[in-house]
């Protein structure tokens, strides 16, 4: 079978969803690879890397022609992909309409690698993990950059200097990387997650936890939480709003699969924050934790700058590919092998993660909103 690898349509992505030494790797497996050329340049692999992999480079549409069509992100212009040709991307399809009905026009199969079941053996596949692992760490770094403070306590001739605090909303696996990298730095970190099993594992890394008591409403799921009420989420600011007064640096990292990212700072509790302290909104891109936030800018507000970058992996793109590609391979070689796809429609995390077959929605949670409708 023949993999096709295009460049990224979406403006802020640097990331390619395969890097040559992953190249040779499905080479070995069996399949031929045919690469856009520059379709890697912004993660800094040329196209000399994936031709001496063993990479066919060509032009888009040559790309297109595969059997699959491996990406990021949804292309824009799937119909150049051939009818029964198989996509595999984050299609994020319960807020992405569009591209779920471009592929149904295109009459292709399309698997979202953001719906893949959190099991253990498709741990290897896991992108939302590898990438916001990635986001956690780089979302620090953005802070450090932007505030007027250093992280670590420091004694001089001048006198001592405090070290930074910093509270991080969400001990998922992009909070749990924020706070042992503001750790690492030198900052005293305080961390709120609805999720009362969280509590040992922030405290492992050496950061605080603040509790705030669970009720009925807070759905956890496969690890992610679900669904939470209004009341909850008024109860757990109440609880923090003291916390995010005294901090230099807050994170927010909260995100409910398919649905607005939950409200998590007010702008009432940003006005009472410190003059020249920092958020980084890091559910920007979802509707935002945080009052005020706008992908892709930093707003300022009372002094407080909120960062809200929708697309942190992509500001690591070498490294955010080669794990993004990584989990690409696992799950390309488990959905199919040289002789073609599988096509095991029962198996958990084929059913799982197909969104269209051959021109026809097949996702359960998408066919209850249109039956909803």
């Amino acid at each position: 079978m023949k993999i096709g690898i295009p460049r990224e349509s979406v403006g802020d992505e640097n990331r390619v969803a395969m890097t040559p030494e992953v190249v040779k790797r499905f080479i070995k497996e069996g399949f031929s690879v045919c690469i856009e050329s520059g379709a890697g340049l912004a993660s800094f692999f040329p196209d000399d890397d994936y031709r001496a992999a063993g990479a066919e480079i060509a032009d888009k549409a040559t790309a297109f022609a595969a059997e699959i069509v491996c990406a990021v992100n949804t292309p824009a212009d799937l119909s150049q992909m051939k009818k029964g040709a198989v996509l595999a991307c984050q299609m994020q399809a319960l807020t992405n309409p569009d591209g779920v009905a471009a592929c149904v026009a295109a009459g292709i199969s399309a698997f979202s690698l953001d719906a893949i079941p959190r099991i253990s053996r498709a741990q290897k596949m896991d992108v939302l993990s590898s990438q916001a692992n990635l986001a956690g760490y780089k979302a620090v770094l953005m802070a450090a950059n932007t505030t007027g403070k250093i992280f670590p306590m420091m004694t001089t001739a001048a006198g001592t200097i405090r070290p930074a605090k910093v509270v991080i909303f969400g001990a998922g696996v992009a909070g749990l990387q924020a706070i042992a990298t503001a750790r690492r730095l030198g900052a005293v970190v305080e961390v709120t997650d609805i999720r009362p099993e969280t509590k040992e594992q922030v405290q492992s890394l050496g950061a605080r936890f603040i509790e705030v008591e669970g009720d009925q409403s807070v759905k956890v799921e496969g690890g992610y939480v679900k669904g939470v009420s209004a009341d909850f989420l008024k109860k757990q600011q109440e609880k923090v709003a003291k916390h995010v007064k005294e901090a230099d640096i807050v994170i927010t990292t909260a995100l409910i699969p398919g649905k607005k990212a939950p409200l998590l700072i007010t702008e009432e509790m940003v006005s009472h924050m410190r003059f020249g302290s920092v958020i980084v909104d890091m559910a920007v891109a979802q509707g935002g934790n945080v009052a005020g936030s706008e992908p892709g800018k930093h707003v300022i507000k009372n002094g407080v700058t909120i960062i809200g970058e929708p697309n942190i992996p992509s500001l690591l793109p070498s490294v955010a590919s080669e794990l993004y590609a990584k989990n690409m391979l696992a799950f390309i070689t488990h959905l199919a092998g040289k002789e073609g796809m599988k096509w095991e429609m029962e198996e958990e995390i084929t059913k799982g993660s197909l969104v269209v077959h051959n021109g026809e929605v097949v996702c359960a949670p998408l066919l209850k909103t249109e039956t909803a409708k």
